[in-house]
């Protein structure tokens, strides 16, 4: 989850994962190959925030002026929008839903939702109150809600335009037992390593390309006088994030779909590998910024601050997480990416390079001509556009012009997110139930902040993931 940014289902299969089992042993690797774009970030401007770095391929960013798709007059209707988003997220998506107003004559309300997304929509729907249209940062919530009855169908028109500008993978994301609730809106690149420029250059150390050469690295760092990684154990999501891609790359995206489903236990030996490797990092609190009793108090922008705090001297040298890390640098910090900030793809873990996404789905709580209308608009190429030029921002719309991105460093990444076409790996925790993947103090969350406070309990850890596990998949 990204708290934003957080697999997919084959249409015509109860499962939500198919897609995986589909790709098979096709693995990360093309993914992998598509990410080593990712790579030239490292050497370009900021991911985050607006401001173009240099000049598009001509034409992107007027795609948010021109209508791309045929939307009804709504002149006196109106609209709910629900979503996670705050802070600039919420005002850059607001300038969405402003061009959709502009174009139809409706009025649309935003609502955030806090972070426990289940538990807002939930209590909305029971009240008879739902909003139009709700975005939600989890495929196991939109499955939980499909379930119950809570989504609807989308109307032809959307379908329609999905098909046009999204890949089959994309588009099974949102559906489940044959039905399509779900349109990914905005994606997540999940598999990124950012970095100090200084930190690493004083101690000598550079991107490392495997798992080994990390914990290397980061013994390296640590014994310049620098803390090497920050870690934003307060929040839940992060440390699932980390194990996500590290099983991935170690056990293959085959039993990475299992266990999303839940279809092999957490008490399986690649979990033990899985949580043993990344116990070599939590297990040495001389290399997470403020060792394990500060990484479980620092939040995840605490974290990103921590790693560009200074160019001189910063608190920690790195960190891990999505392409929204950008967003976080740029606003919270005086870093500059491509010069004091730098970043690389997640290395290898016994092996290929992970590549997992992330993303937000709309879907209809209350059917209408209005409601279909906007996710209509959301499924165009002129809706990602508007976004897009903004920064902070992927869409895994297909027909959406990279030029419309407002730099070199996110036209990088969003190559590298089309060009994945169906080869990706979804966010696991996002896959699962909420109460076990997508809650604080619960479920996978808490399990694995229990495991940052004490490494040396893989088994513990083991038992308390399948016992939760259990209970939620009801197995």
């Amino acid at each position: 989850m990204r708290k934003t940014v957080r697999a997919t289902g084959a249409s015509g299969t109860r499962s939500n994962t198919s897609i995986f089992s589909k790709t098979g042993t096709r693995s990360a690797a093309r993914g992998a190959v598509a990410l080593c774009a990712v790579a030239a970030l490292s050497l370009t401007a900021a991911c985050g925030g607006g401001g173009s770095d240099d000049k598009g391929e001509g034409g992107g960013a007027s795609q948010a002026d021109k209508e791309t798709v045929k939307l009804p007059k709504l002149k006196g209707q109106k609209l709910q929008v629900a979503a996670v988003w705050t802070g600039d997220e919420q005002k850059n998506f607001e300038k969405v839903l402003q061009a959709f107003e502009k174009r139809t004559g409706a009025e649309v309300k935003f609502t955030p939702t806090g972070d426990n997304v289940e538990s807002f929509l939930g209590s909305k729907i029971e009240g008879g109150a739902p909003p139009n249209v709700a975005l939600l940062p989890q495929v196991g919530v939109l499955k939980q809600f499909a379930d119950k009855g809570w989504l609807k169908p989308l109307d032809e028109g959307t379908k329609a335009e999905m098909a046009k500008n999204f890949s089959k993978g994309w588009q099974d994301l949102g559906a489940v037992d044959g039905k399509q609730y779900g349109l990914y809106f905005k994606a997540a690149s999940k598999s990124l390593i950012w970095y100090n420029t200084a930190a690493y250059k004083n101690a000598g150390v550079g991107e490392a390309k495997t798992w080994d050469e990390f914990i290397k690295n980061s013994q390296t760092i640590a014994d310049s006088g620098v803390d090497p990684v920050a870690v934003g154990g307060g929040d839940g999501w992060p440390l699932t994030d980390w194990f996500e891609n590290i099983y991935l790359s170690q056990a293959g995206p085959e039993k990475y779909d299992k266990l999303a489903e839940h279809k092999i236990k957490w008490t399986d030996p690649s979990v033990k590998k899985a949580l043993t490797t990344l116990a070599e990092l939590f297990g040495k609190k001389e290399l997470l910024a403020g060792g394990n009793k500060g990484a479980l108090q620092t939040d995840f922008p605490t974290s990103v601050s921590k790693a560009f705090d200074s160019t001189d001297s910063p608190s920690a040298a790195s960190v891990f997480e999505g392409d929204f890390v950008g967003i976080n640098i740029a606003k919270d910090t005086k870093a500059k990416i491509g010069k004091d900030a730098k970043v690389y793809p997640f290395p290898s873990v016994g092996g290929d390079a992970p590549v997992i996404t992330g993303g937000d789905a709309a879907v209809v709580l209350k059917e209408g001509k209005a409601s279909n209308a906007l996710m209509t608009f959301l499924a165009s190429p002129e809706a990602a556009a508007v976004w897009a030029q903004e920064g902070g921002f992927l869409s895994p719309n297909k027909e959406l012009a990279n030029s419309a991105y407002p730099n070199s460093a996110q036209r990088e990444i969003a190559k590298s997110l089309v060009a994945a076409g169906d080869d990706f790996r979804f966010d696991m925790s996002d896959q699962a139930p909420a109460a076990f993947g997508g809650t604080k103090g619960e479920g996978e969350w808490k399990a694995l902040q229990d495991f940052l406070k004490n490494p040396k309990d893989v088994a513990g850890t083991q038992s308390a993931l399948e016992a939760s596990a259990a209970k939620v998949f009801k197995d």
